[in-house]
């Protein structure tokens, strides 16, 4: 147990159990035949399938479609709308499958009637429908305005009369739809141009209106201009008063300032602001007197006459200077009262023209608002007779381009469907892919034995070796045997791990039956026989024996014989064809014997037979079979459990070790026997070394077949001279 403990400890805690790409083509080649077998199952059916199959006929119409565009530029520019538009493209899809075009496409064909019996429509239009609308798949050419549509049917025929006809339909879907809008455009703006002549009847009766009311009277040079004064007469009689009025208050000013003056300044002041040659005249008299008088008082005294007649002169053209003062003075208040009376006549004046000026301004306002508003009536109504006459021009405009026919349907020349190289193709992947899928889905659901990682993860404990599968019996197959090799590792890796000589009672051991045990226990005591060593190998399989089969030796008597005490043990022990292997049969099996492993006459055998011979080898029933494996395992040295690769369970080789140990049985190590190295390249460098180690490999053996292909059913005499091959480990 400390053997395979030690060994268990690094294998359990080893993190390395990710599948590697070599796990997978490992499953593949193991399932190898299950994936050919679904793959040919998938293909076969899809070749029946594909010949059964009724054959679908395409084809195909090609349309160009375009927007209204007529075939000469129309007279509204506006609607001149160019370049290309995928929603436009993606539109008309919708529309060539709507129930507008393909109802016409039915009625036109009378499809119903046609397909009533094949697709059991009951006279429905709408089934008819849902039947074509199956059987025809617009597509848009890329980059472009072609639209392709598809129609699929089995008449081939049929195929290209329905896909012209859907074309037809469509075309002239368009062309009506377009002259229905338009004619209902056009009676909408007949409509509108009625309303609008109205609105402008009722603006020219609200301007005659306004010209009566206002006694508005329009100037003959320009119609609808209303008579008002002339601006520059307006600014020159403003401009005029403002001279009157500055004029006035000038003169208002200086008659002022002359009243303030005493009369000797007046005078003189008066003569400079009015020249009079009357005051001019006197002034200068009354200068002359004044000097004469002055030059002749000095010589006269005031009661000369002369001396008073000049001072009555100088009174005398005094007063007639005053006199003519004061006159001056009122003729100048008479002239500043007649400015005053004038500018107030002008101002009045003026203000009555500004009046009448704001009262025509007014009465113009009002007049050119309602001649606005006719005016803009009459424009509004002769807009909609101008669209009224293009749209009648362009409804007559053609649009051939609109939809134009590229290529018309024709019936096909092969069938379109089923495509017999893509559906074995398709079949084919999925074929292998189904087959490889439910290979890995069968791999995830097994849980046997798969791999040495499984062995030593699951029962931590040490694979002792790997045998391949079809392995014999190396008495048969002779010491060349390529399988000799596999059981030498066996013998080196036991010799190894047993740590007590004298432990040379072994007992091989089988969760179940089939896992190839007996084999194994009879060519590793053909192999310690081979090395010299003096082996007794024991069936103890009371139940079903089978070792003394491949000896060809004879099961009347044997270990019941002994252990009953029946015979002597040199009487129940046989030869065989290797000096140094001796064979004790199971012998018959009494009803009252079924417990005689468990019995002390089995101890003292062991320990006899431990003493005669140099190993003991035990062939045990299967552990989870019967107890006597179990007996046998706990009263042998050692125990091998040999395990048959993807037979059992995982659960079952975990159940037999805990079995032996419970017990008391050293279980040393297991055997993954039945390995196919052919499918499992993993398992190479466990057993396939020493294939290719035999130095004649070319030469015929000794019956004259390849080494290794020994008839098994003869036996054959151990190889005296035959070449020591060395273990591999």
């Amino acid at each position: 147990m400390d053997a395979a403990s030690n060994y268990a400890t690094p294998a359990a805690g080893t993190p390395e159990n990710r599948l590697h790409f070599l796990d997978y083509w490992r499953i593949i080649r193991m399932r190898g035949l299950l994936i050919f077998v679904v793959f040919a199952l998938v293909v076969g059916t899809t070749a029946v399938l594909t010949h059964w199959m009724e054959p679908t006929f395409m084809s195909t119409v090609r349309m160009d479609v375009q927007k209204d565009v007529g075939d000469i530029s129309s007279l509204m520019p506006q609607q001149q709308q160019g370049g290309f538009d995928p929603y436009f493209v993606m539109t008309q899809f919708e529309i060539l499958q709507s129930k507008e075009v393909l109802y016409k496409v039915i009625d036109d064909l009378k499809l119903v009637q046609r397909w009533d019996q094949k697709y059991r429509l009951g006279q429905s239009k709408f089934k008819a429908y849902q039947v074509l609308i199956k059987l025809i798949d617009p597509r848009q050419v890329r980059n472009t305005s072609i639209i392709e549509i598809n129609v699929y049917s089995k008449d081939k025929a049929e195929a290209a009369e329905i896909a012209n006809k859907i074309a037809e339909v469509y075309k002239a879907s368009r062309d009506e739809l377009r002259l229905r809008l338009v004619d209902q455009g056009l009676k909408t703006l007949r409509e509108k141009l009625t309303e609008h002549h109205g609105f402008v009847e009722v603006a020219k009766s609200n301007v005659n209106q306004i010209l009566k009311d206002k006694g508005i009277i329009l100037t003959m040079d320009t119609p609808g201009m209303i008579g008002t004064l002339d601006i520059d007469t307006m600014r020159a009689m403003e401009q005029e008063n403002i001279q009157l009025a500055t004029t006035y208050r000038r003169k208002q000013t200086r008659f002022d300032e002359l009243k303030k003056l005493p009369a000797d300044q007046l005078r003189n002041a008066l003569n400079y602001v009015a020249p009079d040659e009357l005051l001019t005249k006197r002034l200068d008299e009354l200068s002359l007197a004044e000097k004469e008088f002055i030059s002749k008082s000095k010589d006269l005294g005031p009661l000369n006459p002369e001396y008073a007649r000049m001072k009555d002169v100088i009174a005398k053209i005094e007063t007639q200077i005053e006199a003519r003062v004061v006159g001056l003075m009122k003729g100048l208040e008479t002239d500043l009262l007649a400015d005053k009376a004038t500018l107030a006549e002008r101002t009045q004046k003026l203000e009555e023209v500004k009046k009448q000026s704001r009262e025509i301004a007014e009465s113009r306002r009002v007049y050119q608002l309602a001649g606005q508003e006719l005016e803009r009536q009459q424009r509004l109504r002769e807009t909609v007779e101008n669209k009224i006459k293009v749209e009648e021009l362009d409804r007559d405009i053609k649009r051939t381009t609109a939809v134009r026919v590229t290529d018309f349907a024709e019936p096909a020349v092969k069938p379109a469907s089923p495509k017999v190289v893509l559906n074995i193709a398709l079949g084919a992947f999925v074929g292998l892919l189904l087959g490889v899928g439910l290979a890995f889905f069968i791999e995830y659901l097994d849980t046997s034995v798969k791999t040495i990682d499984d062995v030593e993860r699951a029962l931590s404990a040490p694979v002792l070796a790997v045998i391949p599968q079809n392995v014999g019996a190396l008495l048969d197959e002779g010491m060349d045997s390529p399988h000799a090799e596999a059981y030498r590792v066996l013998r080196t890796n036991v010799l190894f791990t047993r740590k007590d000589e004298h432990a040379n009672a072994i007992t091989v051991v089988s969760g179940g039956a089939g896992e190839g045990k007996s084999t194994t226990v009879l060519n590793l005591a053909t192999i310690f026989a081979q090395n010299g060593n003096k082996v007794l190998l024991v069936d103890s399989d009371l139940r079903r024996p089978s070792l003394h089969k491949r000896l060809g030796l004879s099961n009347s008597l044997g270990l019941t014989n002994y252990l009953l005490g029946q015979n002597k043990l040199e009487e129940v022990i046989q030869t065989t064809s290797l000096p140094n292997l001796n064979f004790l049969p199971s012998g018959r099996l009494p009803s009252s014997a079924l417990g005689i492993l468990n019995s002390p006459q089995m101890k003292e055998f062991i320990k006899e037979a431990k003493r005669r011979y140099d190993f003991v080898f035990f062939d045990a029933p299967p552990i989870m079979g019967v107890s006597d494996a179990t007996v046998l395992a706990s009263g042998a040295d050692l125990a091998i459990l040999v395990i048959q690769y993807r037979k059992y369970p995982q659960s079952l080789a975990i159940r037999s070790r805990q079995m032996v140990e419970k017990v008391g049985g050293r279980l040393i190590g297991v055997v993954l026997n039945n390995i196919n190295l052919a499918s499992d390249a993993s398992y190479y460098y466990y057993s396939g070394y020493h294939y290719h180690s035999n130095n004649n490999a070319d030469e015929p053996g000794a019956n004259g077949k390849p080494p290794g292909k020994v008839d098994r059913r003869k036996p054959v005499a151990p190889a005296t001279d035959a070449p020591t091959i060395k273990p591999k480990y």
